[in-house]
């Protein structure tokens, strides 16, 4: 049992690096087998369909997230570097040459199937509401100054910090994306 665990998390790992760099409809289980040395009716035993492999890689994906962002609250830091912190989350997916993996798949959301397009906007609605949470901490501590709703601000900054993924990404230069966050919170400071 514990081998079938570990070979399930091997299959994922290698899964969320071609999601990140191809994008979900960018492999195989073909590309899954060959580095595992398995036959694909393996990976079928595994993950019967493509498509619940896709929802338990964002389901992993999300969880890792929300736990980097606990580490992130844990900190008692202030608004301000909170947000550093997670813009910083984004810079070391990027440098790592990958994708937050539910940015690329929201660049194939309409070739995705429903449950996994349900999965990815969680992601996306958690991103938010933490974001909010913490633009709205900030402005009660006078540390953070914006107009308007915080979600909206949250909605703003999680866009993009997505595209400014994207955009460094195309050119091959990490730099793009920390110009891009670090004038984000420049202009966010009270």
């Amino acid at each position: 049992m514990a081998d079938d665990a570990d070979t399930s998390q091997r299959i994922l790992d290698i899964a969320e690096r071609l999601v990140q760099t191809r994008g979900y409809n960018g492999f195989s289980y073909a590309d899954i087998a060959g580095p595992l040395r398995i036959t694909k009716a393996s990976l079928h035993y595994h993950f019967p369909a493509k498509a619940l492999l896709g929802r338990r890689l964002i389901e992993r994906y999300e969880r890792n997230f929300l736990a980097a962002l606990a580490a992130v609250d844990r900190t008692g830091s202030g608004a301000r570097q909170k947000l550093r912190r997670y813009a910083a989350i984004y810079a070391d997916v990027l440098r790592a040459d990958r994708m937050c993996l539910c940015g690329m798949l929201a660049a194939e959301f309409a070739t995705l199937p429903k449950a996994m397009q349900k999965n990815m906007r969680h992601f996306f609605d958690e991103n938010e509401r933490w974001l909010t949470a913490v633009l709205e901490q900030g402005r009660k501590a006078k540390e953070l100054a914006f107009p308007g709703p915080a979600r909206e601000v949250a909605r703003a900054l999680l866009g993009t910090l997505e595209g400014a993924m994207m955009i460094a990404r195309s050119y091959g230069e990490p730099a793009r994306f920390q110009v891009v966050a670090d004038r984000l919170l420049a202009e966010l400071s009270a």
